[in-house]
């Protein structure tokens, strides 16, 4: 089965046992910080690996729960697939559970499991009561049919029962797909001694690959992935929907803060005025002026800014949906359908949250011209939905498209044959559309690869299809990849060799570190003819890993600079041509052995391979005791 990975949010009041529960369940210990194991409080975001199944893999996110911690709580649950609702028995809900309810809410988490801890501390009636309560708070909720495991961390209790409710509700979730672009929005940077920088976050999408370019914005600095690791284990990869943390070359520490956001691609939009779509919170608050300063949490960001309204002056609490703008004073990273939590920073209360409309806002007239106008982006263009849907799923064909976007067959035909024509879209035969963007980033991962595979392999003549589209197919169907191949080709940046692709100016050679050396022992492979030695033995007292002695053996065969005269012998080529020429010029159309040594003066030892060879070349053929030249190949 395919590997499916998720995120799990702990969400719940100060001390209700979320961090104990996290420990029961993974046997990790999530706080941290020396303050933390003082206070018995969370403050920063803990995060531990749940193994379910040989399949699922998990990563629980033990979030604050205390009020002043509710910015790194946000910034915990913002990419979470399931949240784990935890009520301790002895208290019931909280005032903070339900800001948590409120927010994740806000944020599209839709599915709860209700945790209800420590219930070695209350009888049964008393446990009857708080359940009753709990159902009670979230109607009205989309918790309302969460399923409730009864637990005490500290004994055991339960959490068997727990893991298996975990297990059926993500069997039923939707996983992170990791095709399209990778994003991992920061919410930790460290520095490692000898390391350097590294940062962590959980991904949002796409697959970043150990030692790939990337670039952390909104600043546009270009840096590496020197090493990936998931849960303190070292993976060549990192995926959408797990935790990572990337140590990162080409960046200092203080180059980079919580909130930045790590891509694979320059696609990404960086900006400070977003078009919104505002929900406020269930219970009223103190009315939001037109511009009143507000704080906005969208992924790990935390950033200041100005509320607008174009249909109003002030806002109070509502049912209804509503579009407007917030002008950042900083830079953020988003993308259309991003969520995000709307704060009041003083008296600080949550408003309430939404998701963006459009991520590059402009400065519109108040009135009712640009509340159509944003309603109608609202609902998004024929173009934005399709372009929306081929970002997430890369190729699509029309049927999935019409699920998908919801556009009927006329609209969608349209659209496409629109975008077709400014380069918005690319038709794969046979298969359906994909963005233009794509195919562009992955002709960009294709020759970055290529070139780093003849860097570290310079004299094989390049790498084996079936290899470089299985080492990127995790991340890109392979119907997409033989298409960019095929684009390359024939756009003459690649070529293809038999069953190989290479650069299309690339031609084997030696390794510049090794290249002196090596010709040495070409060289003297010339110079000793016939009266060579084992070839192993030209090796001897030489520096030369073995890995390059099998490179270099395997490139003098394929480029024909030599030939393999025995199991353990090859002969230079200007040996083996020289000898073939003399022959052919001095023998017959047939010959036989006594000949052949005659003319070149060879033991037996050496002549009988060296007949074999030509036979196994296509020069000469055998028939009983004597050889005739094959006429199409002298």
């Amino acid at each position: 089965m395919e590997k499916r990975y998720f995120t799990i949010g702990m969400a719940g009041h100060i001390d209700h046992g979320k961090t104990s529960l996290t420990k029961a369940l993974t046997n990790v210990e999530t706080d941290r910080l020396k303050e933390e194991k003082e206070r018995g409080i969370s403050i920063e975001l803990g995060y531990a690996p749940l193994i379910l199944k040989e399949e699922v893999f998990v990563s629980i996110v033990d979030v604050p729960g205390h009020e002043r911690f509710v910015r790194q709580m946000i910034a915990g649950v913002a990419g979470i697939d399931l949240v784990v609702l935890v009520v301790a028995a002895d208290e019931g809900i909280m005032p903070q559970t339900e800001e948590h309810v409120e927010i994740l809410q806000l944020l599209g988490i839709e599915r709860c499991i209700v945790a209800i801890s420590k219930i070695d501390r209350v009888d049964d009636v008393m446990l009857e009561l708080v359940i009753d309560d709990i159902k009670e708070r979230l109607t009205e909720t989309v918790f309302q049919y969460a399923p409730f495991v009864l637990l005490d961390s500290l004994s055991g209790t339960g959490i068997e029962e727990l893991k298996q409710t975990i297990s059926s509700e993500l069997a039923s979730t939707q996983f992170r797909d990791a095709f399209g672009s990778f994003r991992l929005p920061i919410d930790q940077v460290f520095s490692v001694q000898g390391q350097g920088t590294v940062v962590r976050g959980t991904v949002y999408e796409g697959i970043v690959q150990k030692a790939e370019q990337l670039i952390v914005l909104p600043k546009g600095i270009s840096v590496k992935a020197r090493q990936i690791q998931v849960h303190h284990e070292e993976q060549q990869t990192a995926r959408a929907g797990q935790r990572a943390a990337i140590n990162l070359s080409g960046v200092e520490r203080s180059d980079i803060k919580r909130g930045d956001v790590l891509v694979d691609s320059k696609h990404f939009l960086v900006t400070d005025t977003i078009d919104v779509a505002l929900q406020t919170i269930g219970r009223s608050f103190a009315a939001l002026k037109q511009r009143t300063t507000i704080k906005l949490h969208i992924g790990t960001s935390e950033v200041m800014g100005k509320i607008i309204f174009f249909d109003r002056n002030e806002l109070t609490q509502t049912t209804d949906e509503v579009v407007c703008q917030i002008r950042l004073d900083e830079k953020i990273v988003v993308r259309r359908g991003d969520r995000f939590i709307l704060r009041r920073p003083s008296p600080v209360e949550t408003i309430g949250g939404g998701w963006v409309i459009q991520p590059n806002g402009g400065k519109y007239r108040f009135g009712q011209e640009t509340m159509e106008m944003l309603r109608y982006l609202q609902q998004g263009t024929p173009e934005d939905l399709i372009i929306d849907a081929l970002s997430k799923f890369v190729l699509l064909d029309n049927k999935k498209l019409m699920q998908y976007t919801s556009l009927d067959e006329t609209v969608l035909n349209e659209t496409l044959a629109e975008g077709m024509k400014t380069g918005v879209f690319q038709t794969i035969p046979r298969q359906g559309v994909s963005l233009t963007k794509t195919l562009a980033k992955i002709k960009t991962v294709i020759l970055t690869r290529l070139q780093e595979f003849h860097e570290e392999f310079s004299m094989r003549i390049g790498i084996d299809k079936a290899e470089l589209i299985q080492s990127i197919s995790s991340t890109y169907p392979k119907p997409l990849l033989e298409f960019s191949l095929k684009l390359l080709v024939d756009q003459n940046e690649i070529k293809p060799v038999t069953q190989f692709v290479s650069l299309a100016l690339f031609d084997p050679h030696l390794p510049k570190k090794w290249r002196n050396r090596m010709e040495q022992i070409i060289d003297q492979l010339e110079k000793d003819a016939f009266q060579v030695e084992k070839w192993q033995d030209y090796f001897i007292n030489t520096p030369l890993p073995k890995l390059e002695i099998a490179e270099l053996t395997a490139y003098l065969l394929e480029s024909k600079r030599a030939y393999q005269l025995r199991e353990d012998t090859l002969i230079h080529q200007v040996t083996f041509e020289k000898a073939m020429h003399q022959l052919r010029d001095e023998t017959d159309a047939f010959f036989d052995l006594k000949k052949a040594k005659d003319v070149l003066n060879l033991s037996r030892k050496h002549m009988i391979p060296f007949l074999e060879l030509l036979d196994q070349l296509g020069y000469t053929k055998r028939q009983e005791n004597q050889r005739y030249w094959m006429e199409d190949k002298t």
